[in-house]
């Protein structure tokens, strides 16, 4: 059994698309080209014959190819012929073996024309092309070299039938057909296929510049060359168009975007220095093909499958954190997800000192240099890999720094960084309390490596602040609950009110009620229950 979206499957396609573009070309070209026939029988006979074997053995891959039902693959083999005999291509592919060769023995080899049968496999070359443009790396160009392809297969076609109506009509015999072939330069082989072709370009490219044809039959072939030229030509400037335009599409997207901020730049008087590092940031993102939002691109693909190319793409990124090292695995698939990546300018501040940390930040590629508050003297260099801001974003009790930063950090070329922010963090630790705490045993041990942290704060059992920002919370609580009590109240009170008024109501309804009219009442439901 083998499943069509496998890669056996591609290669199986490869190899039955020889033969199918070998009968789509040879076999016309052999009809009307006799002498190509009769020079190289011996290969023709190979050619065909292996070409029939594999036609054959597709066949039998076709009735052994597995399907979807209900989202699942179906292998039993019975189930896949009957499947198979279904399909419209079964019939094509038994027309397609009937073994027209046969009538070589009544009327000669000399007649590749009985093989045209073998063209009803050309369905399996169109399905070779469709496999191929989902999986290159290059679509737009394989889509053009298609198109040129199916140009040249259609104007060889055309070659191949005005050689054979020039035979028919006779070599010669008007100022159309193909020149009496008694003349050497017109007798070669090669000639007369060259001209042929020549004549076919020049006829469906509408460019004219032949000779005007002289009988009927004649005028029909090349009015109905001229109307297939015109088709050709408008698939040719449509398709080339769509293709140029997709391929010019996102160049004019960014183009845009650089336009406008320009524009809001010159508006709001930007200085000159400034706007010249804009357009040298954005010439780097496009340079070095960074332009891609990959949120955007994603958006369609489902949640899972994000995350997987998500893993794929940062999770060993992220396993450079020491702090990220041991986590779980749920933890880490999670923040691969929040990363967001940032792109720097030579000479930009990642982050000063003193400046409320809310990032962590990891670099995938770049220099950044930790200066002194001069901005000029470097202490170390950071490169791929590094990372830091990390324990600034986990808020640690006693850590003498706070959330504040501590060094100056300045981008020395283009650097690319990933960006974790802590609300980011702290989401997804809600939901993993014990990564949450381990998380933050490393932190604070990385802390007191540094002589960074008030272990008394620390080793508290809460601390102040945090204390106060409780209180707050619940005092504000309290205050929604009693509001929210006292609006019960309320409706509870005029919900009361509103009945006593109905019961009285009803009081006074009754009491106003005379014996004989209550007689007068019973005595109509009796004759109604009569």
């Amino acid at each position: 059994m083998m499943d069509p979206a496998a890669d056996q499957y591609y290669r199986w396609l490869t190899v039955i698309a020889g033969p199918v573009f070998y009968n789509l070309i040879m076999i016309v070209t052999r009809a009307c080209f006799n002498e190509l026939q009769d020079s190289y029988t011996n290969l023709w006979i190979f050619l065909d014959y292996t070409s029939d074997v594999i036609y054959y053995t597709d066949t039998f891959v076709r009735s052994r190819t597995g399907y979807l039902e209900q989202g699942l693959l179906v292998k039993d083999a019975t189930k896949l012929r009957s499947k198979y005999r279904t399909t419209a291509q079964f019939k094509y592919d038994m027309i397609s073996m009937i073994p027209t060769d046969l009538l070589f023995l009544k009327f000669g080899f000399n007649n590749p024309e009985f093989r045209l049968n073998r063209l009803c496999k050309l369905p399996r070359l169109f399905e070779y092309f469709e496999r191929t443009e989902t999986r290159t790396s290059f679509p737009n160009m394989f889509r053009i070299s298609k198109l040129v392809l199916y140009i040249l297969v259609i104007i060889h076609w055309n070659a191949c039938i005005f050689f054979a109506i020039s035979k028919t009509i006779g070599f010669g015999s008007d100022t159309w057909v193909y020149p009496n072939i008694s003349h050497p330069e017109y007798g070669r082989l090669a000639r007369k296929y060259i001209y042929s072709l020549y004549w076919s370009t020049l006829t469906l490219t509408t460019i004219g510049e032949t000779p005007a044809p002289v009988k009927d039959i004649e005028y029909l072939f090349v009015i109905a060359d001229f109307l297939t030229g015109v088709l050709i030509f408008a698939s040719i400037v449509g398709n080339v168009g769509a293709m140029i335009s997709n391929m010019n599409a996102s160049r004019a997207e960014f183009q845009a975007k650089i336009d406008s901020i320009k524009q809001y730049m010159q508006f709001r008087k930007v200085t000159k220095d400034l706007e010249a590092r804009v357009i040298k940031w954005f010439d780097y993102l496009w340079t070095e093909k960074k332009t891609c939002d990959e949120k955007e691109v994603l958006k369609n693909l489902p949640d899972k499958l994000k995350a997987e190319i998500a893993i794929n793409v940062h999770l060993d990124t992220l396993k450079k954190v020491r702090i990220f090292q041991d986590c779980e695995a749920g933890v880490l698939i999670e923040l691969v997800l929040k990363l967001q990546p940032q792109v720097f300018s030579p000479g930009d501040y990642i982050c000063k000192k003193g400046d409320i940390g809310r990032e962590m930040y990891i670099i995938k590629e770049g220099k950044l240099a930790v200066v002194a508050d001069d901005g000029v003297t470097q202490f170390v260099v950071l490169s791929d890999g590094a990372y830091f801001g990390e324990i600034s974003i986990l808020g640690i009790k006693g850590s003498k720094a706070g959330n504040r930063r501590t060094a100056n950090i300045r981008s020395v070329g283009y650097s690319d960084l990933f960006a974790l922010s802590k609300d980011d963090l702290m989401e997804v630790l809600m939901e993993y309390p014990e990564a949450k705490k381990a998380l933050e045993e490393k932190g604070k041990a990385i802390l007191m490596k540094d002589n960074l942290i008030d272990e008394a704060v620390a080793n508290a059992g809460a601390d102040p602040k945090d204390l106060e920002e409780k209180i707050e919370k619940l005092q504000t609580n309290l205050d929604v609950m009693q509001t929210k009590f006292a609006h019960l109240m309320a409706e509870f009170t005029s919900s009361q009110t509103r009945m006593k008024q109905r019961v009285t109501e009803m009081e006074a309804k009754v009491k106003s009620i005379q014996p004989e009219d209550l007689c007068e009442v019973m005595a109509d439901k009796d004759k109604k229950v009569q």
